[in-house]
């Protein structure tokens, strides 16, 4: 029954849902959608940007009405005449974490987010949802798409960004297809960025199941310029002119390095086969962040770089949560503790036979004391998700825990296996 229960969590089919054929509804092409996303944490909206179409489409052909995760946002493409959901996708947002802060309460503000949707041969309707930490609707937003519209920007047909493959497994309908984008590199330290986007294909690439799995995957990287050298540190009043304007301090933390100019590194990627995105800024001050199924971005000269990035990546591609704490601290507007976060990695036990119930050897005590992890390689062991109490983690250590543990934990494992699975069957 726990298997039964994990398949279902996993592919999350909709109700009277079957397998389209890709080429009954979609041409060998991508719509690029921008959106903004507005408001404050009372009141959001979403707005439609542009439109644009980018000459293949790299995601995949398969499980279109599928998604492997709920995210915190879906997007749904049904066809316009049928009603028929004929795509899916899934995703988290900068937006969304912004909401929870202290400046939300006070202001309202704008954040650009970018799609990409396999392009559609007859006129479609487009609905974007984003949900809450309790997973209720807080907005959603419909359009309609016309292929033929003369206003849908034609991008990635001449001025593409200079790139090189670190590993090419096959065609971009073969494989998963991750771009590594440089920041803060000027056109004189691109041979920095490609030794660097080496080392972070290495290191991805020294961990299960991604060594196991790397007959599955492209990476190339691509040498966007900036103007400055290295990256914007506002508490130090230092603002470079870079390639997507990633900048630390995000929400007023130290290390959070992001960027909201999500359309830069699209416009950087017009032409190059993509559908993942990994970041390297040319620092060596330490900080990064990984957006599920948005980007990764990490700082390429700080000691802790190698393991960083992967940790980073298993946000952005694998959904995964953090593992850390913090002590006598409880993030309940993160993560309610009567809901279960769609996260694959923590849970707050409302119902744990949805994630690693199954993996657990019999006799394990729930939760599972930390004394005893050497017996208990998986268990549940309290703290998780930045909170101390009431959120559950599968392993004492992992990498999505700390820097130091050299792998990620089994349950972590078997959640990014299946991520590819889903992608690449």
């Amino acid at each position: 029954m726990k298997q039964i229960c994990s398949i279902l969590l996993f592919f999350l089919i909709s109700a009277g849902s079957y397998a389209q054929n890709f080429a009954d509804y979609f041409q060998n092409k991508t719509l690029r959608v921008d959106y903004i996303f507005t408001g404050n944490n009372k009141q959001q909206a979403i707005y439609l940007d542009e439109l644009s179409q980018l000459p293949s489409w790299a995601g995949r052909e398969h499980h279109l009405s599928e998604l492997p995760l709920e995210g915190n946002g879906q997007i749904i493409v049904r066809d316009l005449a049928t009603r028929q959901c004929i795509y899916k996708t899934s995703f988290s947002s900068l937006f969304q974490e912004w909401l929870s802060t202290d400046e939300a309460k006070e202001t309202a503000k704008g954040f650009e987010n970018t799609f990409l949707l396999p392009y559609p041969k007859q006129p479609a309707e487009v609905e974007i949802v984003l949900f809450s930490p309790r997973k209720e609707v807080m907005t959603s937003f419909k359009h309609i798409v016309r292929p033929d519209d003369i206003l849908i920007h034609k991008r990635g047909t001449s001025h593409v960004t200079p790139h090189r493959y670190m590993l090419q497994s096959g065609n971009e309908k073969e494989c998963i297809d991750v771009a590594i984008l440089a920041e803060g590199y000027t056109e004189k330290e691109m041979d920095l960025f490609y030794q660097d986007a080496q080392k972070a294909c290495e290191s991805l690439f020294s961990h299960e199941p991604f060594r196991s799995m790397k007959n599955k995957f492209n990476i190339v990287a691509v040498a966007s310029p900036s103007i400055d050298s290295g990256v914007s540190v506002p508490r130090e009043n230092q603002w470079k002119h870079t390639a997507v304007h990633s900048h630390f301090d995000t929400f007023y933390s130290d290390r959070y390095l992001t960027t909201s100019r999500v359309k830069a590194i699209h416009n950087a990627l017009a032409g190059i086969p993509y559908e993942h995105i990994i970041i390297l800024a040319n620092t060596d001050v330490y900080g990064g962040g990984g957006i599920y199924n948005s980007y990764t971005l990490t700082t390429a000269h700080h000691p802790m770089f190698k393991p960083v990035v992967v940790h980073e990546f298993g946000h952005s591609f694998g959904g995964l949560a953090d593992e850390y704490f913090y002590d006598d601290d409880v993030m309940t507007d993160t993560y309610p503790l009567d809901v279960e976060p769609w996260e694959q990695n923590i849970s707050t036990r409302v119902n744990f036979a949805l994630k690693w119930e199954d993996m657990l050897a019999p006799n394990t005590p729930v939760p599972t004391p930390v004394a005893q992890h050497q017996n208990y390689p998986v268990g549940v062991y309290e703290g998780g998700g930045y909170s101390a109490k009431g959120i559950y983690r599968p392993a004492f250590n992992c990498r999505m825990k700390t820097n130091e543990y050299p792998e990620f934990c089994p349950v972590c494992q078997r959640a990014i296996q299946r991520i590819i699975e889903f992608y690449v069957p």
